[in-house]
């Protein structure tokens, strides 16, 4: 991933405006951004003039990409006039005849942040964002608070009022339910992401911008669902380490039909900060050895799996025994993560030859076929889910979408159970070119990697069938989506054209080895009859090898002729 260079260098080539020391103004405009260098040391001083009277309220907001902003309306902040964060905003209820507003920002921590600041008007008949907050320190706050994990994203915001003139008590929040009240208000949640393998920080500047206005939220974000006032304001997603992704919401009223936006909200659910495992590594050592291992065998199963046949077996076995094993082991353990991962690979392999020595010993094509058709179905069923369709309210329910998923994945291997040989090759062609794709996303990011991946963390955490699990799809994804059909598609033809003349199987190996065994010991004209037995080679190997290291004797007499 690109980072970034230096603010400094950055602000000095784009003009932006610099303050030090305790003169620092910025003069603001409603609706304008603009983009200011901040320091602990020197609060700078946000100030909009010649505002009209029917505004009543004005919301200011200002943004960084990684560290601490302070925002207050005083000097000295206070924990009810004041927000923390990189996405921070307030609201300021005008007075009659106010014409002038002023804000206090300021960096948390020590060293200079570049940040962009906004403020947006609104009507008295336009609801305001946060007006009716019982939770957080500010009594109206429009702010949106997010937390995430490696596994999802939670953001959550305190409710909205109905909008009111100026000098005007605000309407009561609890008064009724009716549609007089607070509570026929309707909440849209917008989702809107940044360019893939992208971390600047003046990307996230311009990008913020598509996404703090009302019209501007809605021409460009992604539009995940609506909450009505009877819904708790807070909602999950997936997380998607190392993707930049920013949140708003959209408070609607639906009777005077106006709408205000709250602070939208960023993130890549990573650290910029840490040594190990930040945004621009993320991919472990052991995660990259062991998919690029994983690849190389798929991509030779893609093209040669029906041929090499126990090859293409221990592929199969290897990926359902390191699948159950690793769910099996992150369930019941504390182990680390490159600990399991290695015992994976362990359980994988051993999977995998066991599934060839249940073949040689039965030569069941039926058997091997169900294992095959079920890994093919389990990727089927997973790109399915991959789809809007995953994000629909029915699969929320555990036991719907796992019954679902099941019977769509046991769908493959029932309607190719007439014809073993095809649905061999295009389990192999498919799955085994997916392995390449595994193994891409974990050097460059791509979204196609959350197919496996979101079904595996729903495998893994109870909670995570109520994170909607929308992703990109830029660029970097169609291009590696290209890669995989046309490699899937070329191993699939190579096998159809090479097996069409061949056997569809190969002969029961056990009943093989033991007709030429029964055969060899009754047969004395053939030459493998007179083969001594095991025991006997192995001895007399060994006792040709330590001939091999023994002095050689000199032959004919030792002492001279007589004469």
């Amino acid at each position: 991933m690109w980072v970034s260079p230096r603010p400094a260098l950055l602000l000095l080539l784009m003009g932006v405006l610099r303050h030090g020391g305790a003169s620092g103004l910025l003069e603001l405009s409603l609706g304008k951004f603009r983009n200011v260098l901040l320091n602990q040391t020197s609060p700078v001083e946000a100030v909009i003039r010649n505002i009209a009277s029917n505004v009543t309220v004005v919301i200011f907001q200002v943004h960084a990409q990684q560290s601490d902003v302070v925002i207050s309306f005083d000097k000295t902040p206070s924990a009810n006039s004041s927000g923390v964060g990189v996405d921070r905003g307030l609201v300021s209820v005008l007075r009659p005849e106010q014409t002038v507003c002023t804000w206090y920002l300021r960096a948390l921590a020590a060293g200079q942040v570049l940040s962009t600041a906004i403020s947006i008007p609104y009507m008295e008949r336009d609801p305001i964002p946060g007006g009716c907050n019982l939770e957080f320190d500010l009594e109206v706050d429009p702010n949106i608070y997010l937390d995430y994990t490696l596994v999802d994203i939670h953001i959550k915001f305190a409710p909205a009022n109905l909008g009111y003139t100026r000098g005007a008590s605000p309407p009561s929040c609890d008064s009724g339910t009716g549609q007089s009240s607070r509570w026929r208000l309707r909440y849209d949640v917008y989702q809107y992401f940044l360019p893939e393998n992208d971390l600047a920080e003046m990307v996230l500047m311009s990008h913020i911008r598509k996404m703090s206005g009302v019209h501007s939220v809605k021409a460009n974000g992604i539009k995940m669902l609506t909450l009505t006032a009877d819904d708790k304001t807070n909602v999950y997603f997936s997380s998607l380490p190392g993707q930049g992704v920013i949140y708003n919401v959209i408070v609607w009223d639906p009777l005077w039909n106006t709408s205000a936006a709250y602070i939208p909200v960023h993130t890549y659910a990573c650290s910029f900060t840490d040594l190990v495992d930040n945004c621009s590594s993320l991919s472990k050592l052991s995660t990259k050895v062991f998919f690029t291992a994983f690849a190389v065998l798929g991509l030779f199963t893609c093209f040669f799996g029906h041929r090499f046949w126990k090859t293409d077996l221990f592929f199969m076995g290897f990926i359902v025994a390191a699948f159950v094993f690793f769910v099996f082991i992150t369930r019941v353990t504390d182990l680390s993560y490159d600990v399991r991962l290695i015992l994976t690979a362990v359980a994988g392999i051993i999977g995998g030859l066991l599934l060839v020595v249940s073949w040689w010993r039965f030569g069941s094509v039926l058997l091997s076929m169900f294992v095959i058709g079920l890994v093919l179905g389990f990727l089927f069923s997973s790109t399915l889910f991959f789809t809007p369709l995953g994000d629909y309210r029915v699969f929320r329910d555990d036991v719907v979408f796992w019954a679902t998923f099941t019977c769509v994945a046991l769908m493959i291997p029932v309607l190719f159970v007439g014809c073993p040989r095809i649905l061999n090759i295009l389990a192999s062609g498919i799955v085994g070119s997916y392995a390449v794709v595994l193994a891409i996303a974990c050097y460059v990011y791509t979204s196609l990697a959350y197919i496996t991946l979101d079904l595996l963390r729903r495998v893994l955490n109870n909670y995570f069938s109520r994170a909607y699990t929308n992703v990109p799809f830029q660029r970097n994804d169609f291009i590696i989506l290209s890669v995989w059909a046309m490699l899937a598609l070329s191993g699939v033809t190579v096998q159809l054209r090479r097996e069409r003349s061949e056997v569809p199987f190969p002969p029961h190996p056990y009943l093989t080895w033991k007709r030429e065994r029964e055969r060899r010991s009754t047969n004395v004209l053939d030459p493998s009859h007179h083969i001594p037995p095991l025991r006997e080679r192995i001895h007399n190997k060994l006792l040709h090898i330590k001939e091999f290291f023994q002095r050689d004797q000199p032959a004919g007499e030792r002492t001279p002729l007589l004469l």
